[in-house]
């Protein structure tokens, strides 16, 4: 028994070794670094939350679906897209000085959602929205206004290894002796 415990102990204490280290994205960390475009485009980014965007087909009249599924909701069909917690993104450019343009799907330049430092939250980098009511927001996502539904507003994580190098130089005393 004791060996089938230590078994998944070890096992557990491997699993989340390999997992990474997700720390949200700040101001902070941006402004220390002072990465250039280049820089931010290989940086791999995270979603902190999940995150449904959607939009209703019959206020636009016949409009066109882009990416996501239709869903009838209170009678009106909406197109939704589905973000979960922990998708990888990718930095495309930088539509204001501070403001992130990340995309989360492997399609055309135009399917980013925007993140930019907040400054009542540490500067982290949290989704923004031209409008927001609690936690719900209106966004602009393929060219199109969506709605977005989430329990958090999502924040931009990266996987941050903080590694700190000391240089120790080291000597053994030989020790001393009265003379006489």
């Amino acid at each position: 028994m004791y060996r089938i415990c230590l078994f998944f102990l070890t096992a557990a204490g491997l699993l989340s070794a390999c997992s990474p280290q997700l720390s949200v994205f700040n101001r902070k960390l941006y402004e220390e670094q002072k990465w250039s475009d280049d820089d931010l485009k290989r940086i791999q980014f995270y979603l902190s939350d999940d995150l449904t965007i959607y939009r209703f087909l019959d206020e636009e009249g016949g409009a066109t679906i882009t990416s996501g599924e239709i869903k009838i909701v209170d009678g009106r069909k909406t197109e939704q897209i589905y973000f979960k917690s922990g998708t990888p993104g990718v930095f495309l450019s930088r539509p204001k000085e501070e403001h992130f343009a990340i995309s989360f799907e492997d399609k055309d330049e135009t399917h980013y959602l925007t993140f930019g430092p907040n400054p009542k939250y540490g500067g982290q980098y949290m989704l923004l929205a031209s409008e927001w009511d609690k936690r719900s927001g209106k966004v602009t996502y393929a060219g199109k206004k969506f709605y977005t539904s989430s329990a958090e507003i999502p924040r931009l994580l990266v996987n941050l290894k903080k590694v700190s190098y000391n240089k120790t130089e080291g000597r053994t005393a030989g020790g001393r002796t009265v003379k006489q």
